[in-house]
């Protein structure tokens, strides 16, 4: 690999590490190349290598510096991918020859990692539309469970750090104007720079409680594995404390990004969604006004390298480049623009399909990528202290606790409706009292509210019920027939037939709110 940015000759070292030889194989050593390391897979090993480069976001000039990023690397990652690293281990020169491991004088370092499937990276299982709701699901608290363990950077000065990225991103977008046309570019940059201004108290703020860590910093589909069955994160940025010591929604907005220019809205949707779920009592929520702008500069800064990597492309693959290039930037302006806080409150006797249409809803609602989806279930499990899937003795369905439920969908919708963002709350809503309660927090934060009430024949919704399984729902067909008989009062919500499979619902649930089909 030629480079200007390549500052020493570290081809005898690769020469080793490509022989099979080297690791007593009879087989071949394949080889992955990145403009920061060669990675050779031996057997079941993999020994990763720092180039010798030097660029503005990075300097491997050194050995020193190289050794650094290692140990760097191993620290970061090891806790999550205890399975995958091994250790460092030095190529080294004896008698004039170069060897792995063992004495003699160091002349490169390497990162000892133990082999996985290279087809279960989820880039290539998302190819393969393998991204399962429950392996989404996991996901989600995979990456929770590294932020929860990072260490928290209080002192940073947030907003001036996410300056400097959005500076830095339209300077490099500013190189490439014959495909990113310059006032294309100063839109942008205005756009950035007035949510910036908006955000800076927020910012501030979310870095003095803690919510900036250090995080992954690189965190999209390429970098997490499915390995026995559960998601591991690996391959931390190790080499710019700064560039990785940010908000820990702005560390999962790149794996927002990357499923929504996939094509993933959905499960972009769900993963958000999941990871606040999964904070429990305390979900960020105050930080979904900052993530358009995370957003829009995860996708710029791809946009940005992308376009940088064209003249490094075969000819006939630079349209292609270009194209994903100008998909990045389109997000990013998507992403900020302007999209109104928006409440739709789902009701109806259990069974009806509250739930499933709710998440289908979602990632439709306000802004990227998606709504915030509160469940009623989901809350009174929480609220017991139980799992989601834990099933309640009757006492916890007393009017008291389900007064105490609705109270707290209230608080949490107006939390997200605070931040600027959509919501989406299911319930069964049965009561004026309830539904008028849960528009009155729409009209107290000026978001536009729509209701929608599901209905289908009572033996119909109590053979669903029935066959539910894995569900935070406790409810049986004795319940569906006991909450029939009760009358709803006066319903202005939009009656929707809930009878036929779900995607039938949701269909003429968009159809009736005017929201364009999802694309296939």
């Amino acid at each position: 690999m030629t480079s200007d940015h390549v500052v020493a000759d570290q081809e005898p070292v690769f020469r080793l590490l490509a022989d099979p030889a080297t690791h007593g194989l009879a087989g071949e050593v394949a080889r992955i190349d990145t403009h920061g390391a060669a990675v050779f897979l031996a057997g079941a090993d993999v020994y990763k290598v720092k180039r010798a480069v030097r660029f503005d976001f990075m300097d491997l000039s050194t050995l020193e510096k190289r050794h650094a990023a290692c140990r760097r690397e191993l620290e970061l990652n090891r806790p999550a991918a205890p399975g995958i690293y091994l250790g460092l281990v030095p190529v080294t020169r004896r008698e004039g020859a170069l060897h792995l491991g063992g004495e003699g004088e160091v002349v490169e370092w390497t990162v000892h990692m133990r082999r996985f499937d290279e087809t279960a990276t989820l880039d290539r299982i998302a190819d393969r539309d393998g991204l399962t709701p429950a392996l989404l699901d996991d996901l989600a608290r995979a990456v929770l469970a590294f932020h929860e363990r990072a260490e928290r950077h209080v002192e940073t000065d947030s907003p001036a750090a996410l300056a400097r990225v959005a500076a830095g991103v339209v300077a490099g977008l500013r190189e490439t104007p014959r495909l990113f046309a310059p006032q294309r570019v100063a839109a942008f940059e205005r756009a950035l720079s007035v949510l910036l201004e908006r955000l800076d108290p927020l910012l501030a703020q979310r870095a003095r409680t803690g919510e900036v860590r250090r995080c992954h910093g690189d965190l999209h589909l390429r970098n997490v594995a499915l390995i026995d069955g559960a998601p591991v994160l690996f391959d931390a940025l190790e080499f710019d404390e700064a560039l990785a010591t940010i908000d820990r929604l702005y560390d999962l907005a790149f794996l927002l990004m990357d499923l929504g220019l996939r094509g993933r809205a959905d499960a972009a949707n769900r993963v958000l969604n999941r990871y606040l779920a999964a904070c429990g009592d305390a979900p960020p929520y105050d930080g979904l006004a900052a993530l358009p702008l995370f957003l829009a500069l995860r996708a710029g800064i791809r946009a940005q390298v992308t376009a940088a990597a064209l003249a490094h492309r075969a000819p006939a693959e630079r349209a292609a480049g270009e194209e994903e290039a100008l998909a990045y930037l389109a997000y990013a302006e998507r992403a900020l623009a302007p999209e109104p806080a928006r409440l739709v409150a789902v009701g109806g006797l259990s069974g009806t399909g509250k739930s499933t249409l709710a998440a289908g809803l979602a990632s439709a609602i306000g802004p990227l990528p998606g709504a915030v989806h509160l469940r009623s279930d989901v809350e009174r499990k929480r609220l017991a202290g139980v799992g989601e899937f834990d099933r309640l003795p009757p006492g916890a369905y007393t009017m008291d606790a389900t007064v105490a439920v609705y109270a707290a969908l209230r608080e949490r919708a107006g939390a997200v409706l605070a931040a600027g963002h959509g919501v989406v709350v299911d319930a069964v809503h049965q009561k004026e009292d309830e539904r008028d309660a849960i528009e009155a927090v729409a009209r107290a934060h000026d978001a536009s509210f729509t209701g929608i009430w599901l209905e289908a024949p009572v033996e119909t919704l109590a053979g669903r019920v029935e066959a539910r399984r894995a569900d935070a729902s406790d409810a049986t067909a004795e319940v569906v027939r006991q909450q029939a008989a009760r009358a709803a009062g006066s319903l202005d919500w939009m009656r929707i037939d809930a009878s036929g499979t779900p995607d039938e619902v949701l269909a003429r649930v968009r159809a009736a709110m005017g929201l364009p089909a999802p694309k296939p």
